[in-house]
């Protein structure tokens, strides 16, 4: 079919959708499917949620574009009021762009004002965004980097505690990755040098691998004694992922810097950092902006999303089905051995798939997502450093029926792909 687009997206799928509604969408031939992609973390209140709908409405009859260096328009400071509500302690002020590299961007240059430091620190199998400067902090693929080069310097990878990978139990991951990043700091960049560690609370692309609580404590411990900005990425963790509004809330660290994106206004281009005050202050007036930041329709659309997310009860239910999500893939566990692992928290898990010698199976991986799509009419995407993770991440307001569909189809899909490699 001829075509006016570029060849350069990635295709998950080749549907053409028409409708979405809750955790399904329909496309335009009339066949409905199980979303469990949730737009890559993004419709975390679920495709065309009433309220955000509404929301969206009313502010298109208001106003489109209100460019904040030109004027305020009355969502704006309204969606800073409520973010500092939801936000860790100390999080109060807020700068808005359109995507999660962008904000991530704007992360490292409030912590290069703020520190007058060059450096960032970043963990192995990260991914931070597409930019130059993202894809230089970006370490889960090298396909993200591949060809870009020379990307922009001063930015030092540290080790991060995948166990899965590397053997290791967790109490020894930890405590190995933490001495690792130590030396870093004495062989390859001294903390003089170092303006911010930004890590992922859990890691996305790179494998659905949630940071272990002291590792993430011990790595703030270390911001704190060496002068460090500690930058939380949550642009695929945030917003009520996790069963907490913030993944970093599983831990008693406070970021010093909160990236937020994704979730944050069910499928506008929205993005926002986080900060104090104080550390807000060190940025220069007009130092960083953008056209588009801020703008009306997706504050709208991030206020009735903050709402939903907080209702009562809504985060007790996201938890519950993510229990019921995590048991229910060990009980598959139990009887495929090509499922070497199952993890995550909250509604962001992963299962690991492997061959008969316990290797990563990307094929195997393939031909399992291949079925889910063409037999069961469920969409599921991959992820990790091999291609063998299966990334669970539905819409939050998957229902425990879905729940359990999806894992009946998986079984299903685990059945009908034995011959792709592996074992059932």
């Amino acid at each position: 079919m001829d075509t006016h687009l570029a060849d350069v997206w990635f295709q998950l799928t080749d549907l053409q959708v028409a409708t979405g509604s809750g955790a399904t969408i329909t496309t335009t031939d009339g066949v409905e499917y199980l979303d469990l992609t949730a737009g890559i973390g993004v419709v975390n209140t679920g495709h065309c949620h009433p309220a955000v709908v509404e929301a969206v409405r009313n502010q298109a009859g208001r106003f489109l574009h209100a460019q904040v260096n030109c004027y305020r328009h009355d969502r704006l400071e309204a969606l800073g009021a409520r973010l500092a509500e939801v936000t860790p302690a100390g999080i109060e002020r807020f700068f808005f762009a359109n995507s999660g590299a962008e904000a991530t961007e704007a992360a490292v240059k409030l912590a290069k004002q703020a520190t007058g430091k060059p450096n960032v620190i970043v963990f192995q199998g990260s991914f931070h965004g597409r930019s130059h400067l993202t894809m230089a902090m970006t370490t889960s693929k090298a396909v993200y980097r591949a060809g870009h080069a020379p990307l922009p310097s001063g930015v030092l990878v540290a080790p991060f505690p995948y166990t899965f990978v590397t053997g290791e139990d967790e109490a020894a991951s930890v405590a190995r990755c933490l001495r690792e990043f130590d030396l870093l700091l004495t062989t390859q960049t001294a903390p003089s040098e170092v303006a911010a560690v930004v890590l992922e609370p859990v890691l996305g692309e790179g494998g659905y691998v949630p940071a272990p609580r002291a590792f993430v404590e011990g790595l703030a411990q270390r911001c704190r004694e060496h002068g460090l900005l500690f930058v939380a990425d949550e642009v695929q963790t945030g917003f009520g992922r996790t069963g907490r509004m913030f993944a970093i809330e599983h831990t008693d660290v406070t970021p010093d810097i909160l990236v937020m994106a994704k979730g944050i206004a069910s499928g506008f281009p929205m993005s926002a950092i986080g900060a104090s005050a104080e550390l807000m202050a060190r940025w220069p007036v007009g130092s960083h902006g953008g056209t588009y930041g801020g703008n009306p329709m997706g504050c709208a659309a991030a206020l009735a999303t903050i709402d939903v997310l907080t209702a009562p009860g809504f985060l007790d239910e996201v938890r519950a089905r993510g229990t019921q999500f995590l048991e229910g893939l060990e009980r598959l566990r139990a009887s495929h051995d090509a499922i070497a692992e199952n993890r995550g928290v909250g509604l962001m898990l992963a299962t690991e798939i492997v061959d008969a010698n316990g290797a990563p199976a990307p094929t195997r991986t393939a031909a399992i997502l291949s079925h889910l799509l063409r037999e069961e009419r469920v969409v599921v995407m991959s992820c990790g450093p091999f291609g063998a993770t299966v990334r669970w991440i539905p819409p939050l307001v998957v229902t425990d029926g879905q729940v359990e569909h999806a894992l009946a189809a998986f079984d299903r899909a685990l059945d009908a792909t034995s011959a792709a490699g592996g074992v059932a």
